[in-house]
């Protein structure tokens, strides 16, 4: 004899008991590895026949791992996440605050069992009411107050709400930071899939650029430098080279090199949660931007009056002084949302409807409509290769590639009879 007993049955995984005037079929699933619980799948039924189904199904799904093994809630999968995911300054501040206004509140409480089950249905129900109303209001009429606790709502100009959508973009954003999180999920075992990839999201709309037009743009810095010779200065740079706000505002004087001709863009400044940020460029690279003569004139003037105002405080101007700076030391950039505010007064002001960001699009468009080359256009605007460009200026590479047909048939001879 082995020991063992002739005719004892295996022991079972799962149980099948009483609950009130039902049956409760319960199987264990392992440890849950964010609490180190143990898990148990169960089900609730109305006779025992259907009890033993339930276990036989309950078994199989503890098997093949269909089920959520954590207890947690996807809000304690988020903390966990966005603590531990590596994204720039200004991206992680963003997050925060889609994360803060709209998705832990409608989905923090969510326990992950339930999210893996219905994904597709809660995430496209979720997506929906945002893109309907961005407060996903019950749709009854309310008042949005401005103070809290009792107070006049005509004194405090108080006002009824108003639906206003979630942009698609915006959407897709939170999708991105849910399936970022649910990805984590599957990587430390707490999900056998990310149930995300089964939701649809809002179409991604394609992009219409509308730049200034040429006169407009003449007009702008026109206008530009009859406010203020360094707003002028930022103002024709934002055209010329084409960089990104923050880019145009990390620029020291180290990275111009007024004898060659040449610009290097290597940082990008920004301003996240009240602080500012001197950090890489969006693409994470550097570039070099070739600027012409009127523009090194123009940094050569800038430069001189620079030099002029340290030497009024007693101070040389150094290399590390920033180019366009509101401290007289010029020790730190300028607010770039003060930047695009202004420039938003100045072109209300010209009558013409435009931001800052759309410099950048006309520098492009120029280029393009000039017969530079894709790649060269795109290594100007730092974009990784020639597909962002060619996705967001599309229609423009069609007007300089109908131009190119043109130019080759120039020179041919043509057809007999043909003028």
């Amino acid at each position: 004899m082995n020991g063992e007993q002739v005719g004892a049955e295996p022991r079972r995984r799962g149980s099948i008991r009483a609950h009130g005037n039902k049956f409760q079929a319960r199987v264990t699933a392992g440890i849950d590895p964010s609490t180190g619980e143990r898990i148990v799948l169960y089900d609730t039924v109305a006779t025992r026949r259907e009890a033993e189904r339930a276990l036989t199904r309950l078994l199989a799904e503890a098997d093949a791992w269909k089920s959520a093994r954590t207890k947690a809630s996807f809000g304690v999968l988020l903390d966990r996440w966005i603590e531990r995911h590596e994204i720039g300054i200004s991206t992680r501040a963003t997050y925060d605050s889609l994360i803060r206004n709209h998705i832990r509140p409608a989905l923090g409480a969510l326990p992950l069992a339930k999210l893996h089950r219905c994904a597709a249905e809660i995430l496209e129900e979720f997506y929906g009411d945002l893109r309907r109303c961005s407060r996903r209001c019950d749709r009854r009429p309310y008042v949005d107050h401005r103070n809290e606790g009792p107070h006049d709502c005509a004194a405090s100009k108080c006002s009824a709400h108003v639906c206003r959508p979630l942009a698609a973009s915006s959407v897709r954003q939170i999708h991105a930071i849910i399936s970022g999180a649910l990805s984590a999920a599957v990587r430390w075992g707490w999900l056998p899939f990310n149930p995300a990839e089964t939701a649809r999201t809002p179409a991604k709309s394609r992009p219409q650029p509308q730049p200034p037009s040429a006169r407009e743009a003449a007009l702008i810095v026109e206008e530009a430098w009859r406010r203020d010779d360094e707003w002028g200065v930022y103002v024709w740079l934002a055209i010329v080279t084409g960089a990104r706000r923050g880019e145009l505002l990390a620029l020291r004087w180290r990275h111009v090199d007024l004898d060659g001709g040449m610009l290097t863009v290597r940082r990008n400044y920004v301003r996240a949660k009240g602080e500012g940020h001197d950090k890489d460029t969006k693409s994470h690279q550097m570039r070099r931007l070739s600027i012409d003569a009127p523009t090194v004139d123009i940094l050569r003037a800038h430069r001189a009056a620079c030099s002029q105002v340290l030497a009024l405080l007693g101070l040389p101007l150094t290399d590390d002084a920033y180019l366009f700076s509101a401290t007289p030391d010029r020790s730190r950039p300028r607010d770039p949302s003060a930047m695009t505010r202004r420039y938003q007064r100045m072109v209300q002001h010209l009558g013409i409807d435009t931001h800052l960001h759309e410099l950048r699009h006309y520098s492009a468009t120029e280029l393009l409509t000039a017969g530079v080359d894709l790649r060269t256009v795109a290594g100007r605007l730092g974009h990784g290769d020639g597909t962002t460009t060619l996705r967001h200026y599309a229609a423009w590479v069609a007007a300089a590639d109908q131009e190119a047909a043109g130019i080759v048939s120039a020179g041919l001879p043509r057809r007999p009879g043909q003028q």
